[in-house]
């Protein structure tokens, strides 16, 4: 049931997209603030129990409601809370409306308002930055962000679902990605958040990103420039500071031949969790144009259809035994 559960879930998420402020978000703003005040102490056993009861305690509870419905009611009101699980967890939607808005003023000849739109979503620090730069940061924040929204969901919801654990799997992906966010931002401020524990959510968010980050890549070098796309993973994925990020970008830039990585953007202070700029060396490749806006789609969305293929067979497979 895993290709059914993934697909309605995208579909309803591309026709009615929860907004970020919505009561889910809020929900997770308030359990996460709670577990903070009240189990970090600086300290690392304490760290990864916070990290746990964060992050697995509300998994276990979705798992709960999924083995309850399936007993008490059946297996359709089971798979009705698998689609809305996942339609919490996606957020396609979510960031697209922003690449979009800064393609459009970029079509329009308006680089100002694209410089504007960029450090808005982002929350950072854009100043004169040329048109080429605009481009190279909305394809890089524009790639991670679908990973992250989409493709590491997919990745553990199916992983997991081959054990009957597949909420569990998206649920966790979803909040480990959110506290390491998070607690990254707030460290050190009123909010109290300890190196200890920010550093724990970093981790584990690392742990938990290694396999999907490289099952992205190489979906992007299935559907892209395949030799280009495994020579940028190869021999520029370390041009990136984040190892996972980074094979996710160098395989981007050789699948559809774009320059990606160089110096990254200032983030303020004040920062929202939004922003997560990168800053290394350049890969080889075409400097970013808008053209390149259009390569990045196609390239997430014939990646998706690969993978929804990927899970059909493996679903049909499953059910004819």
């Amino acid at each position: 049931m895993s290709f059914f559960a993934i697909f309605l879930a995208l579909v309803l998420e591309q026709a009615r997209p929860l907004g970020q402020d919505n009561p889910i978000h809020r929900l997770m703003e308030s359990w996460t603030g709670w577990v903070t005040r009240t189990l970090d102490a600086g300290v690392q056993h304490l760290a990864w129990v916070t990290w746990g009861m964060t992050t697995l305690l509300p998994a276990a509870l979705a798992l709960l409601v999924h083995g309850l419905l399936d007993w008490g009611v059946g297996w359709f009101a089971a798979a009705l809370w698998n689609v809305a699980l996942l339609y919490v967890t996606l957020g396609f939607r979510q960031f697209s409306h922003h690449f979009t808005d800064i393609r459009d003023a970029l079509d329009e000849g308006n680089e100002q308002k694209a410089r504007e739109l960029l450090a808005q979503w982002q929350q950072v620090q854009v100043g004169d930055i040329p048109r080429s730069e605009i481009v190279r940061h909305v394809i890089e924040f524009s790639v991670i962000a679908a990973h992250r929204h989409v493709f590491g969901v997919f990745f553990w919801y199916a992983v997991m679902s081959v054990i009957g654990l597949g909420p569990v799997g998206a649920v966790v992906y979803r909040l480990a990605e959110y506290v390491q966010r998070r607690w990254q931002r707030e460290q050190g401020t009123d909010s109290g958040v300890s190196p200890v524990l920010a550093q724990v959510a970093e981790q584990a968010w690392r742990l938990l990103d290694w396999l999907p980050a490289r099952a992205t890549a190489l979906g992007f070098a299935i559907v892209g420039s395949f030799e280009d796309a495994m020579d940028g993973w190869r021999n520029h994925a370390q041009k990136f500071p984040q190892d996972n990020d980074g094979v996710i970008l160098a395989a981007t830039a050789g699948a559809i031949n774009v320059r990606l990585g160089g110096a990254g953007l200032s983030v303020p202070a004040d920062a929202d969790e939004h922003a997560s700029v990168a800053s290394g060396s350049s890969t080889p490749g075409q400097p970013a144009q808008v053209g390149h806006l259009a390569s990045v789609v196609g390239l997430v969305w014939r990646s998706v259809i690969m993978w929804l293929v990927l899970v059909a067979l493996l679903t049909m497979a499953n059910l004819l035994g």
